[in-house]
């Protein structure tokens, strides 16, 4: 029997409030140390520190459910440890004390053509170095024309390399779901994914493939969607190794 889909990730299982409102509402049960400003795009533009700008950018994944500043904390960490040092950009703000910058693209619930539709006054407005870019998972849970998903993924990495084009845009495949309808979903959108950046980077777009899929396994899962706080130190590390090889050398 084909298994009836979970709710969108970061979203309610009934109804679609706002995304102000489910923003909100996930911060507070999550975690009290996690903070949420919904305004302009540099309400945090306090903890800029001069390094470089990364912008996380992506769904409730990149956000953080289940663990507040999801991989953004590791990564943030990592980078402190070896001496470098990073910016977070971004119109979302929320984490836990000991990640050092706030800042993140990540909307809970978003699919691809949501994010295309407001990249380019996000880019515009923080001015990133380099995009980390997870996307696809809700297009998976929602089934939403998932054989069409990465052609709505190229022409996002289309819109971010022309409006950013000195930026190094990541863009990895997504992780794991332990639903094996929706893994099935999954392993066709991202077997299309690396062919997708290898043809932008042919055309001299500074675009990378990052593997993430097979950086995590079902037990590295919270709820069999988002990653569990493993999962998120998995994704750190594959993100920091991206950064390694590239802007951070």
């Amino acid at each position: 029997m084909r298994a009836s889909n979970p709710p969108s990730p970061g979203a309610p299982a009934a109804g679609r409030p706002t995304r102000r409102r489910r923003a909100g509402a996930l911060c507070a049960s999550v975690a009290a140390a996690c903070v949420l400003a919904l305004g302009a795009p540099g309400t945090a533009s306090a903890e800029s520190n001069g390094g470089l700008r990364i912008m996380p950018l992506g769904d409730s994944i990149t956000d953080g459910f289940n663990v507040p500043g999801g991989y953004r904390t590791r990564l943030w960490q990592r980078a402190a440890a070896d001496g470098r040092t990073d910016d977070f950009v971004g119109s979302g703000f929320n984490g836990p004390p000991e990640l050092g910058d706030h800042d993140h693209e990540g909307h809970s619930g978003w699919r691809i053509d949501e994010i295309d539709a407001q990249i380019t006054g996000w880019l515009q407005a923080t001015g990133p170095r380099s995009v980390l870019l997870h996307i696809g998972t809700n297009d998976v849970v929602q089934d939403r024309d998932v054989a069409g998903a990465p052609g709505r993924l190229s022409a996002l990495i289309d819109h971010i390399t022309a409006t950013a084009p000195d930026a190094d845009l990541f863009v990895s495949d997504i992780v794991p779901f332990s639903d094996p309808v929706l893994e099935q979903r999954a392993a066709a959108y991202n077997g299309a994914v690396p062919g997708v950046v290898e043809a932008w980077a042919a055309q001299g777009r500074h675009v990378h493939f990052v593997p993430m899929h097979d950086a995590l396994g079902t037990a590295d899962l919270a709820d069999g969607v988002h990653p569990n706080a493993g999962g998120y130190a998995k994704m750190a590390d594959r993100w920091y190794a991206a950064l390694s090889a590239g802007p951070w050398i």
